[in-house]
């Protein structure tokens, strides 16, 4: 739930800001990743009760890596955070939320071929066919002119650098959230919530030093108050706005990594898609968004990717309950 309705109502967030008014892509990027402090709260109860339940736990585990190794992997993974996000921004600023939404879904497919690299993700039938649905529903956006020519050459130029610039962040995030599995698994080889806020805090952190490096280095922060002045709802709304950005994809990244570490990266992307037709329906409401139909087959396509990716997920459960319970009766 989390996972859903912190993505679905930061992307319609995300969108509003730049119609309204704003310009600056580091400092969508920034709220993106900047809200990390509202989870110190329960990331120190957290802490604080793992240890303690540490303390009655004698058993032999696996050491952990060195703190040194740890801050490289949470740095090395806050960078590409931080580099995706702002590519992100740069699609939702310049693409209708409805196709940002149907470009974003192509994470399960790089996420899918990243993962056969780096965790042995098998590719079944029902992967395959998720992979090249989910691929061709992306390439039907190629052939949207409703939205790529509705202004002429310059719409255009916007259209294909948000098209560009949203697959290049899809690619990140795929490769990110396998990687992110590959850590969980072989590198800290812990299973509690300890690690996953863990996972969170830091990776936002170095993610937020990034994008605010950006932010200065780009002189964008120098019209942040211009902007603010100019924001079509009014300077409060203007805060708010950004304020609710980054306090929904927190929410988001909980859940995400949350998924991550109790099944797999797959698992967590999968359930990101389901929340597909939420958003291009919602901004047909809000913003006035066209739906073509090239944006309907593509939808279709899209969650018909996401469903044979699930019914190879409930495949894969019910097989490993059926052995599971085949050894338990053997070991009786």
């Amino acid at each position: 739930m989390s996972v859903l309705l912190g993505q679905s109502v930061a992307v319609l967030l995300g969108r509003l800001y730049f119609l309204k008014g704003g310009s600056s892509n580091w400092l969508s990027s920034v709220v993106q990743v900047g809200g990390f402090p509202i989870l110190i709260p329960f990331y120190l109860l957290t802490t604080t009760t793992t240890t303690t339940a540490a303390a009655g736990d004698h058993g032999a585990k696996p050491p952990l890596p060195s703190p040194h190794t740890l801050t490289a992997i949470y740095a090395l993974l806050g960078l590409v955070v931080g580099f995706a996000c702002w590519l992100y921004s740069v699609g939702l600023q310049n693409l209708p939320v409805s196709t940002y939404t149907l470009l974003s879904a192509s994470q399960l497919a790089f996420n899918s071929f990243f993962s056969y690299f780096i965790n042995g993700q098998k590719f079944t039938p029902f992967v395959v066919n998720s992979l090249v649905l989910l691929t061709v529903s992306s390439v039907l956006l190629v052939f949207n002119d409703d939205d790529s020519s509705a202004a002429g050459p310059t719409s255009r130029v916007k259209y294909v650098t948000g098209f560009l610039c949203t697959l290049a962040a899809s690619a990140l995030f795929g490769l990110l959230m396998s990687a992110t599995q590959y850590v969980f698994t072989s590198v800290i080889k812990r299973r509690t919530f300890k690690y996953v806020m863990d996972m969170i805090i830091y990776q936002n952190l170095f993610a937020s030093l990034v994008t605010v490096v950006g932010l200065f280095a780009s002189g964008e922060w120098k019209g942040i108050g211009r902007e603010m002045e100019g924001y079509g709802l009014g300077t409060t709304s203007y805060l708010m706005t950004l304020i609710w950005i980054a306090v929904f994809w927190q929410l988001f990244s909980i859940g995400a990594v949350g998924l991550i570490f109790e099944v797999s990266s797959l698992f967590s992307n999968s359930i990101s898609v389901v929340g597909l037709p939420i958003v291009p329906i919602a901004a047909i409401f809000f913003f006035h968004d066209k739906m073509s139909g090239v944006k309907g087959i593509s939808m279709v396509l899209a969650i018909w990717g996401f469903v044979s990716y699930v019914y190879q997920f409930y495949v894969d459960d019910k097989n490993s309950r059926v052995v599971k319970k085949a050894v338990d009766e053997t070991s009786r």
